[in-house]
C-alpha cells in the first residue's frame, strides 16, 4: 500500500507543480535564476535618470549595492543577537510544556511521520 504523502497524484494542483523543486539540479536553477533576475534589476538602473540628496546615490548600481550590503549587515546582527538571547535546552525545566505528563488511557500518541 503507498502512503498518501509518498504519491505526487495525490497532491493538489499547486503541490504537484511545485515538486520539481525536489529534483536534482534545481537548486542551481534556482541560483542561476536568482543571479539573472539580480542582474535586470542592475540593469534597470539604466533606464532612468537617478535624482538624489547624496552624491552617491547618483552612483550607478548604489541601491543595488546598498541593498546588498544591508541584509548582509541584517544577517550578521541577527547571528550576534541570537548568541544574547539564546537559552539552554532545559530552560523552562519543569514547567515546560513537554515535560507534562499526559494520561496514557483515551489518548491516540502517535510518532512524527506515523499516518
Amino acid at each position: 500500500m503507498s502512503d498518501r504523502h509518498d504519491d505526487p497524484s495525490t497532491y493538489p494542483a499547486l503541490g504537484r507543480w511545485m515538486t520539481w523543486v525536489d529534483r536534482p539540479g534545481s537548486a542551481t536553477k534556482i541560483f542561476r535564476g536568482l543571479i539573472v533576475v539580480c542582474v535586470l534589476v542592475v540593469l534597470a538602473d539604466l533606464t532612468y535618470t537617478p535624482y538624489g540628496y547624496l552624491p552617491m546615490e547618483k552612483w550607478f548600481g548604489f541601491y543595488a549595492g546598498y541593498g546588498f550590503v544591508m541584509f548582509t549587515v541584517l544577517i550578521l546582527l541577527a547571528k550576534g543577537l541570537r548568541v544574547l538571547i539564546k537559552r539552554r535546552e532545559d530552560y523552562y525545566g519543569d514547567k515546560a510544556v513537554d515535560q507534562e505528563d499526559y494520561p496514557d488511557d483515551g489518548t491516540d500518541r502517535r510518532e512524527h511521520g506515523d499516518v
